[in-house]
């Protein structure tokens, strides 16, 4: 278990702590333009935080202004010396002229776009017996359809890239795992896995790449007031005994985004610390 300065469960104080000494510094991604969406907070953030740490220019993108800005001057505060910078821009990627407006800014403010980590995504729990159409419509949204879209809008400027990528936050849920009240949030994340498999292909001729990220329980701002009860039982069916950190993604992300994963196009990384290999609980007694 991982505590912070104030006694509480904190596995980002020991990440901020490390970068903040420069440590951990990496610039194969120096210079590179990379979007982020759904990046003001969570994952997405700890995504944007080690592409920059590693070089790139990174806009994140995200449907609150005042949070996103926030977390803009948050990332830049902590930018190691040969960070690239973090630039936000209000974005709602269910709407294709938003989508359209933020790859023109990266393109206009950092010469072009190199990477795209499609993170947006939402997670609200609803049973079956209670899940109408707009839910799932919107979920679907949300969590699929402004993949492509996405997708479909960058194209043009990955192409004239020299290494372009496409990184998926996708889930163990859905793909691997199934939760009660995540039916629809479930078939989403496997969706995206479906249009990763073709996407890879039909790219490849302009050498970009697209993979994805499967987080397994990772420790964010909504586990941070779910007390230490919950927190305990939910370390407890990880194998390694801890949560993930956003930054442990952050990481998987970067490797798929730089030069050194060049040849690895159409798979889904794992990172969830063993969670989804126990057949059951005693097999970690």
């Amino acid at each position: 278990m991982i505590i912070s300065r104030t006694g509480q469960y904190n596995p980002y104080y020991i990440q901020h702590t490390i970068y903040n000494k420069g440590k951990h510094m990496n610039s194969s991604l120096l210079g590179k333009s990379a979007i982020v969406t759904g990046a003001t907070k969570g994952i997405g953030k700890g995504i944007a935080r080690v592409l920059s740490q590693k070089g790139a220019n990174v806009i994140i993108a995200g449907r609150d202004t005042i949070l996103g800005q926030a977390a803009a001057v948050e990332l830049n505060a902590t930018a190691t010396p040969n960070g690239g910078s973090v630039t936000f821009v209000r974005a709602d990627v269910t709407l294709r002229a938003d989508i359209e407006g933020l790859v023109a800014t990266a393109v206009e403010r950092q010469g072009g776009l190199d990477i795209l980590c499609a993170n947006a995504g939402a997670f609200p729990a609803c049973k079956i017996a209670e899940l109408t159409d707009a839910a799932w419509d919107a979920l679907f949204a949300t969590n699929a359809r402004s993949l492509f879209a996405c997708v479909q809008v960058a194209l043009p400027h990955l192409k004239k890239s020299a290494s372009g990528r496409v990184v998926i936050t996708s889930s163990i849920t859905g793909p691997i795992t199934g939760y009660p009240g995540w039916a629809h949030y479930g078939a989403t994340k496997a969706a995206q896995l479906g249009f990763m498999r073709t996407a890879a292909i039909e790219l490849a001729r302009d050498n970009i790449t697209v993979n994805a990220v499967l987080p397994g329980n990772i420790y964010t701002e909504g586990l941070a007031n779910v007390g230490p009860e919950y927190i305990a039982a939910t370390t407890a069916a990880i194998p390694l005994k801890r949560l993930g950190t956003v930054d442990d993604i952050g990481h998987a992300a970067a490797f798929l985004a730089s030069p050194e994963a060049g040849f690895i196009t159409g798979h889904a990384i794992v990172v969830d610390g063993g969670q989804i290999l126990p057949e059951c609980p005693a097999a970690l007694e």
